[in-house]
């Protein structure tokens, strides 16, 4: 079950034909549906290489999102609850960047079993700090509303492949507060104290709002699922994950 708001039904989000990228496993038991969510800088490819299928060999069924070109943070929560909501089982949502912000908004709609904020871009003004110290040129043009032009150095190690990073986008923003969740399902904070796009002081507050402290991986960059140590991230978060799952059962 879903929550409906008023401007639902006064004001429709437009539909859109969505691009979901699924890798399932030969048998995922009574493991959840886990749907990756990116951010509007990436596509769901940005899981396929690596995360959905590590995902799948750990027997769960794994999706990812790609956001609708220009949508805003309504329209990017609206395509994931449905997305969400459309799934056989209650599905686990993994946000990550400005993904983590849709799912942290889409957690006060739907109720997922199990939420995961990697490298959460939740902190518009903090992210644009960052941003302006490390890579000015690319990101004075978002200050005036334009793109934020990501670089490679903003968002892996020196070790990850070359050809592996975003490209641009506008940053999602919202005025309203994140909700609180649907169901208070657990959460997990992942991040890297190395990250050039996220400081360190915007992962230990979204953590803190969650109860808890962040899950650090020392080295790598922002895009985590892309990052030459791309394993380590999505093994704690399927161990974590099971361990949640087993003390529930």
């Amino acid at each position: 079950m879903t929550i409906l708001r008023f401007d639902d039904w006064t004001d429709p989000v437009r539909p859109v034909k969505r691009d979901v990228i699924a890798k399932l496993p030969e048998d995922a038991g009574e493991n959840p549906p886990v749907l990756f969510v990116p951010g509007p800088g990436h596509g769901a490819t940005a899981f396929a290489e690596h995360w959905l299928p590590h995902a799948a060999g750990r027997g769960f069924a794994a999706y990812a999102l790609t956001p609708r070109d220009g949508g805003k943070l309504r329209e990017h929560v609206h395509d994931v609850v449905q997305t969400a909501a459309s799934l056989p089982r209650q599905v686990v949502l993994v946000g990550h960047g400005e993904g983590a912000l849709v799912v942290a908004h889409a957690l006060g709609r739907y109720p997922a079993r199990a939420a995961v904020l990697a490298a959460p871009v939740l902190d518009r003004w903090a992210t644009m700090g960052t941003a302006l110290r490390v890579n000015p040129l690319g990101a004075i043009p978002a200050v005036f509303g334009g793109r934020l032009r990501w670089s490679r150095r903003q968002l892996l190690s020196a070790g990850a492949p070359v050809e592996a990073y975003g490209r641009s986008s506008r940053l999602v923003t919202s005025r309203k507060p994140v909700p609180k969740p649907v169901g208070d399902p657990p959460a997990l904070v992942i991040g890297s104290p190395d990250d050039r796009v996220v400081p360190r002081k915007s992962l230990d507050r979204t953590a803190a709002r969650l109860g808890g402290a962040p899950l650090l991986f020392p080295g790598m960059g922002h895009d985590l699922m892309l990052d030459a140590a791309w394993t380590d991230p999505i093994e704690a978060i399927l161990d974590w994950l099971t361990k949640e799952l087993s003390a529930a059962s």
